[in-house]
């Protein structure tokens, strides 16, 4: 019991923590840790749903009223060999989140696991990351460059 309690090095805590916490521990703990927690089935799974659990209350709802999209995030590199797929659908000022797809999505970001973390708790930006080729987009790429003011993406707390 106690080894699925604490499946991701350095991330156990990650359920009690606020963003600004979750900020602050992927920027503290190197990124050997953070893929290593990230390729255990049920540290992957707890880190994911966690993160996607908490993106409605990140939305800002006076950038999000009148969108009306699906978003799908593939995360790779996923312990099977596949890919995790989250579906946030942003409509009626609301964002929520399928863990399975139900929808044609408007667009598709793809990236690998601790990119993502890294992208989520503020870690490095977006445009970096498609530059660079650590984010895939598919589909409406403008849309995707006003999806950054639909969220408060945490920083770390000084």
């Amino acid at each position: 019991m106690a080894e699925r309690e604490a499946p991701a090095p350095g991330l156990g805590a990650m359920g009690d923590a606020d963003a600004s916490q979750l900020a602050a521990m992927v920027g503290q703990v190197p990124e050997e840790q953070l893929a290593e927690g990230m390729a255990d089935p049920d540290g992957r799974r707890m880190i994911l749903d966690e993160i996607f659990n908490r993106m409605a209350e990140h939305a800002e709802p006076g950038q999000i009223e009148g969108v009306d999209a699906v978003v799908h995030f593939k995360i790779t590199d996923a312990p099977d060999g596949g890919a995790d797929v989250y579906e946030a659908v942003i409509r009626d000022g609301r964002v929520t989140v399928n863990k399975e797809p139900t929808e044609q999505p408007k667009l598709t970001i793809t990236t690998a696991p601790v990119p993502f973390l890294k992208l989520v708790t503020g870690q490095q930006s977006g445009p970096v990351m498609f530059m660079s080729g650590k984010l895939k987009l598919e589909g409406d790429v403008m849309f995707a460059s006003r999806m950054t003011s639909f969220f408060r993406i945490p920083t770390a707390a000084a």
